[in-house]
């Protein structure tokens, strides 16, 4: 196995880095405190190819590997500023983008993917339920074929692009005798009736992003719009969360690497007691920690995106990635706040920005209990 990168894969993560930068950062301080997403930032995104970078040339996409591809958004994550945009980007490629290009007819990839690629369209998928997150099988969101249609009735919640999606991939139970296979997933659009946006939330972190709720009152689907068989809906979350798992969090260490960087420089230049804060144990002992843990989630970040690529299914390692990088990465928030002082503190500089959006994956993808579940699970446990 060989996770290092080739001198093009170096390249176009560099050119992410350059490109977010410059592109993406200015008013986003602004943007965080009135909660505003970043048309303009997503539309630059899609020109850039961020949204098509998995998908095939033949739907206007970059069609890069999944090692590439989380190459560029690690570098997004490094020079980027605007979390909620980052986090936006990634629900739209690996839980709508993916699942489609894998489980879609061809029909449904061509009357979908060119939009998603281009950045005109924007996708997510809806699971959660107000009395079930964690227990992903047990919603009642339910969906009952009449003729060539299906009537989906339910709500979801905290919906990652609810507010702006013009596609989500909805899940809903098409027969409730059996808790596993009887699941199917939907691709429902914006403008069917009976689809409606309820309560978008306010959050600790993730401000930018748009996360709210989605109301299904019978809602009609047609038959064409099913994903997969009637019943594949856990082989397709399973899919995607391994996906979700493997890649998402390529952001993450992009941050954390930014956020390690800004801690050497400070502990190097700022002086307290006649000497550089870095010479004392109790700081450079932090910033080792730090390091530690960033080469470690790039590690199992690139061995659960390196099987990906191989057409391997990566279900503990994903699990492992997840757990491991979202744990570390508020840690290194926190160490950072503490290393920075009272300036870690203030809003003056990006570290409290940072531990709030950071808590959050702790939560989202499956909790880091839940990840440890499935760690356990795999180990006969």
């Amino acid at each position: 196995m060989d996770f290092s990168l080739n001198e093009d894969q170096v390249a176009f993560k560099n050119a992410a880095i350059e490109f977010a930068g410059r592109e993406l950062n200015e008013g986003a301080k602004q943007r965080e405190r009135d909660r505003e997403f970043n048309q303009a930032g997503w539309d630059k995104c899609a020109r850039f190819g961020i949204q098509g970078l998995t998908l095939p040339q033949r739907y206007g996409g970059l069609e890069m590997d999944v090692l590439t591809s989380i190459a560029a958004m690690e570098g997004m994550g490094y020079a980027c500023s605007d979390s909620g945009l980052l986090f936006s980007l990634n629900s739209h490629i690996w839980t709508c983008e993916m699942p489609i290009l894998k489980f879609g007819t061809d029909v449904q990839k061509d009357k979908y993917l060119t939009g998603l690629a281009n950045g005109s369209l924007k996708g997510g998928h809806a699971m959660t339920e107000p009395n079930f997150g964690s227990d992903a099988f047990g919603i009642k969101c339910k969906a009952v074929k009449k003729g060539n249609s299906y009537v989906l009735n339910g709500t979801k919640t905290f919906i990652t692009n609810a507010p702006l999606a013009d596609i989500l991939l909805v899940f809903a139970v098409t027969d409730t005798s059996n808790k596993f296979s009887g699941l199917s997933v939907f691709l429902v659009e914006k403008s069917f009736p009976g689809f409606s946006i309820g309560t978008c939330e306010e959050l600790m972190g993730l401000r930018t992003c748009p996360i709210g709720e989605v109301l299904l009152q019978e809602c009609e689907v047609p038959e064409e719009n099913r994903l997969g068989n009637e019943g594949a809906g856990a082989a397709i979350f399973n899919s995607e969360m391994e996906y979700e798992r493997s890649c998402l969090f390529a952001t993450h260490v992009g941050a954390m690497e930014k956020i390690l960087e800004e801690c050497i420089d400070y502990a190097k230049n700022r002086e307290q007691f006649g000497k550089p804060i870095g010479s004392n144990q109790s700081i450079s002992h932090k910033i080792a920690d730090m390091k530690v843990r960033v080469e470690l989630s790039r590690l199992i970040l690139y061995k659960a995106a390196w099987m990906k690529a191989q057409g391997k299914r990566a279900p503990i390692e994903s699990a492992m990635a997840k757990l491991y990088i979202s744990e570390s990465y508020v840690q290194n928030c926190l160490d950072a706040i503490q290393i920075h002082g009272g300036y870690g503190y203030s809003t003056e500089l990006d570290f409290e920005r940072h531990l709030r959006d950071s808590v959050a994956g702790r939560i989202y993808s499956g909790t880091s209990e839940i990840q440890r579940n499935i760690i356990a699970q795999f180990l006969g446990i």
